[in-house]
């Protein structure tokens, strides 16, 4: 395992990120030149009014796609790190504890039934029911691993996985009864994709990212005892149960409000926290604010790359990270099986 400095680092992720932010919006069907990217961004930032080919594709098109997919890695790399710390799992992933599942069924039933919604605002409707799908799945998942004796992370797993395997029912069942367009638009909403940013959607998550970095000095230092164990946790005065109650809620609000707005994209949370955690160790301190710096370049690259492999054509997003994220995962576990791999 190779370690190095953490704040050098986050520097080369800070590096990273501002790589695959320029490449983002300079590259695509339409290569922009870095003179008229900059002129774009700073006529935008001194508040004149720029028009032309090259604003209406980098300020309109491609930086609420860019923003977005950041603030989408972000959240789910966070969530995953979380989490893994949370189970003391490092195969662990956010998608364990229902939120993706619930929110597929919540976004499935806002594309099959359509109009059947219309009392809601038509650019809300998957949205809303997404989220509202993740959050009661969480909900559910949380209350029937709360038992007497306090929280139950087997049985939340178990129950994970037993909603989980339900969610996939309900998906299957509203793909066969759906007309032809919805359901190529459900198949293509869960494979995960960034065509449909808009600077409201990036207003709609950045809170929930901000939120996740704010809470980093009050989750860090409890992570860090939980892997020593739960009851060594305790004698060193950290309130297990409120740390559980505060991972579980975060992530289930990130990892909602992120499929709800992009639809379903795996690996990442399993991934990245991996990828810092070889170079920086099982300290929360930095694994957290690492795996959000990775997970937001990474995830930006990865859209890139979608728009790029088969051009004029665009990849869903969420078929590029499963098929790099499988393999790696696969590595993981025999390195596991083999004792070389760290674990939390």
């Amino acid at each position: 395992m190779f370690q190095t400095r953490p704040l050098a680092f986050h520097c080369l992720l800070l590096l990273l990120l501002l790589g695959s932010f320029i490449l983002s919006l300079s590259l695509g069907s339409m290569t922009v030149a870095t003179g008229s990217l900059v002129e774009v961004l700073l006529g935008r930032l001194s508040g004149d009014v720029v028009t032309g080919t090259a604003d209406m594709v980098i300020w309109q098109i491609r930086m609420p796609r860019v923003c977005l997919s950041i603030l989408v890695g972000a959240c789910l790399a966070m969530s995953g790190a979380m989490v893994q710390g949370l189970f003391r799992n490092p195969l662990a992933d956010p998608s364990l504890i229902g939120v993706s599942g619930g929110a597929a069924v919540g976004a499935a039933l806002a594309i099959v039934l359509g109009g059947s919604w219309s009392w809601f605002a038509p650019d809300w409707n998957l949205p809303l029911f997404a989220f509202m799908g993740g959050a009661l799945v969480t909900a559910l998942v949380y209350r029937l691993g709360v038992g007497p004796l306090g929280t139950s992370v087997a049985t939340m797993l178990l129950a994970g996985v037993a909603i989980n395997a339900m969610t996939s029912a309900c998906i299957s069942y509203l793909a066969t009864t759906a007309e032809d367009v919805r359901l190529r638009n459900l198949v293509y909403w869960l494979m995960g994709s960034f065509n449909v940013a808009s600077w409201q959607k990036v207003s709609w998550v950045a809170p929930f990212a901000l939120l996740s970095l704010l809470m980093i000095p009050f989750l860090w230092k409890g992570l860090n005892a939980l892997l020593l164990g739960e009851s060594e946790a305790r004698h060193l005065g950290i309130q297990v149960e409120r740390l559980r109650r505060r991972v579980i809620i975060l992530a289930a609000l990130a990892v909602g409000v992120s499929v709800a707005s992009v639809g379903v994209i795996g690996f990442v949370g399993l991934v990245v926290p991996h990828i810092v955690r070889l170079m920086l160790g099982p300290d929360h301190r930095w694994l957290l604010t690492g795996s959000a710096l990775l997970g937001a370049a990474l995830l930006s690259l990865a859209d890139l790359a979608a728009r790029l492999v088969v051009e004029p054509l665009e990849l869903p997003v969420g078929v590029l990270t499963a098929a790099l994220g499988a393999p790696f995962f696969l590595f993981l576990v025999v390195q596991r099986r083999r004792g070389q791999m760290y674990g939390v």
